[in-house]
């Protein structure tokens, strides 16, 4: 005998496919990871690249950017690019490849600052160095991160 009050509907995650939260907590958790090894990496070249003789100064007389803030800017915009990722991972049907592009697009219009800063040309290679380590950190984990959480 056929049951009439079997809708088909299947309350929670697709076989195989962890639940919403999991997901969420799995990306920011890897990308929490990412950042602090975005930050590390950062200041680590930024500390080589001062003992290189770049003295990380912005314009003539200006102030010089201490490693500690280099820390601290990277960790808060890969925080930044994590809360991006969570957000293509809830609203986007593709969202690896909706990261890709903004990611790329975001670490593009970083870079504009530090040739204009008026800083002398060893300090803006550094800058935009650092801008590039950043983003090789971040965008690969997260979109790593991003696909395994769709398929």
């Amino acid at each position: 005998m056929n049951s009439t009050k079997d809708t088909g509907i299947v309350v929670g995650p697709a076989p195989g496919r962890p639940s919403y939260p999991h997901r969420f907590r799995g990306l920011a958790g890897t990308g929490l990871i990412a950042t602090l090894a975005a930050s590390v990496s950062t200041t680590l070249a930024a500390a080589l690249a001062r003992g290189a003789g770049v003295d990380f100064q912005i314009s003539d007389g200006g102030e010089t950017i201490p490693l500690s803030g280099i820390a601290v800017v990277t960790g808060f915009f890969s925080i930044v690019g994590v809360v991006i990722a969570v957000a293509l991972l809830r609203w986007s049907a593709r969202p690896a490849d909706r990261f890709v592009w903004t990611g790329v697009a975001l670490t593009a219009l970083s870079l504009v600052p530090a040739p204009v800063s008026g800083a002398n040309a060893a300090t803006v290679t550094a800058l935009l160095g650092l801008h590039l380590i950043a983003a090789a950190v971040m965008i690969p984990v997260l979109v790593r991160s991003l696909r395994t959480r769709t398929d």
